[in-house]
């Protein structure tokens, strides 16, 4: 029996139009910190409030942008959301004050917020269902892609180039995207019955127990993101620290071209699992290597670039199982609500780790930073063995 076709040129758009979003976006993510503090001359736990403003932005519009998604048009609403997130980073170029900043922050988190729900939407209305998991999968793999060039060409470039011109980069990323984003075709929407505005419509009720497992582990994952360059320069690792996302996206990758496959065979809550054991072990070593660094230097650069590796494995295989988990649990006409629930936990965690690992930073250590982390991901495994997966099984639709 023939495969249901995956490949075709709305999907190739899609993909590239989220590549070069995330590119825009991981562009300036590592080097906003040093941005701060060297402009604008901020401590870490206020370098912590700033970047989590933008998540907290992304965090309240994602609710009503599955409830918007699933009662309007969605390419509109992509492409203006698009169109909001890329114009953004012109601002940040004119941004001379820190009140500004934060705004503009505060604007650019609701764009983004609005356009990954959209684009993660669209990209399982324009494929078949049979694929899904693939689908998504790939979709993802853009954004591992993103992740693996975006940082390090951000640090590159700050030890080039004024701020500005790294912004102007970004920007010009955003417009090839956004013209991507325009060629996509999606299909005619079903007329769906409106129904009585109720919380369900905003939030996927049955994908609560499941988000809190993924919240609890998106909070080392944010922490990781934000922080390690530093991290590595207070240990003493003198390699370019880009190199650390870098390796994260090579195994999200890797795995990726499995995993969607796996998930498409049924095997979801299997494949989150193995992936739990891998992320659980990377941040205990994460936390360990400020004390291995004064035993052996050397190996402990290494290992913080192995760490990377086998934390892109594990989080590139939960990621597209997750995203289907939500999705299995909810019908047709709840795509966005289940899409925008699972990425609205994922940013809450996100949100609380930006802010609680900069306050930890700053009053006791990094490497304390990072052990919570690593609890916070076993306390995430063993809830997702004991009520996640029951649950799921229990609620599943297809």
């Amino acid at each position: 029996m023939a495969k249901d076709k995956l490949v075709t040129p709305g999907y190739c758009f899609i993909l590239a139009a989220n590549f070069l979003l995330f590119f825009a976006f991981y562009l300036i993510l590592p080097i906003l910190p040093f941005y701060l503090t060297e402009v604008f001359h901020t401590g870490n736990a206020a370098v912590g409030l700033i970047l989590s403003s933008y998540t907290v932005a992304a965090l309240c519009i994602r609710p009503f942008s599955g409830y918007l998604l699933d009662t309007l048009s969605r390419k509109p609403l992509y492409l203006i959301a698009y169109f909001i997130f890329t114009a953004i980073f012109a601002g940040y170029m004119l941004a001379g004050i820190l009140s500004l900043f934060i705004m503009l922050r505060v604007v650019h988190g609701l764009a983004f917020g609005m356009v990954t729900v959209a684009g993660n939407t669209i990209v399982i209305d324009i494929t078949p269902s049979s694929r899904r998991g693939e689908a998504i999968g790939y979709y993802g793999l853009m954004n591992n892609m993103a992740m693996s060039f975006g940082p390090m060409v951000g640090l590159f470039l700050h030890d080039i180039l004024p701020f500005e011109t790294i912004f102007l980069c970004a920007f010009i990323s955003g417009v090839l995207g956004f013209m991507m984003a325009c060629l996509v075709k999606t299909p005619p929407r079903e007329p769906v019955q409106r129904e009585p505005i109720s919380l369900d419509r905003f939030i996927l009720m049955k994908g609560i127990p499941a988000g809190i497992s993924l919240l609890l582990l998106s909070i080392p994952y944010g922490m990781t993101t934000t922080y390690v360059a530093i991290y590595a320069k207070e240990i003493g690792i003198t390699v370019n620290t880009g190199l650390f996302f870098t390796f994260m996206a090579i195994g999200m990758a890797v795995s990726r071209l499995f995993s969607g496959r796996q998930v498409d065979k049924g095997r979801i809550t299997e494949i989150i699992s193995l992936g739990f054991y891998l992320v659980c072990t990377c941040f205990f070593l994460l936390a360990a290597c400020g004390k291995l660094m004064q035993i052996d230097a050397e190996i402990t650069t290494i290992l913080f670039f192995v760490i990377p590796l086998l934390l892109g494995v594990g989080f590139g295989t939960m990621f597209p199982a997750f995203n289907s988990l939500f999705v299995n649990m909810a019908p047709h006409n709840k795509r966005g609500t289940a899409t925008s629930t699972y990425l609205t936990s994922w940013d809450v965690g996100i949100g609380i780790g930006l802010t609680v690992g900069g306050y930890i930073a700053q009053y006791i250590s990094f490497d304390m930073t990072y052990l919570l982390g690593a609890c916070l991901t076993v306390i995430s495994a063993i809830y997702f063995k004991v009520k996640v997966t029951p649950h799921f099984h229990k609620n599943k639709l297809r």
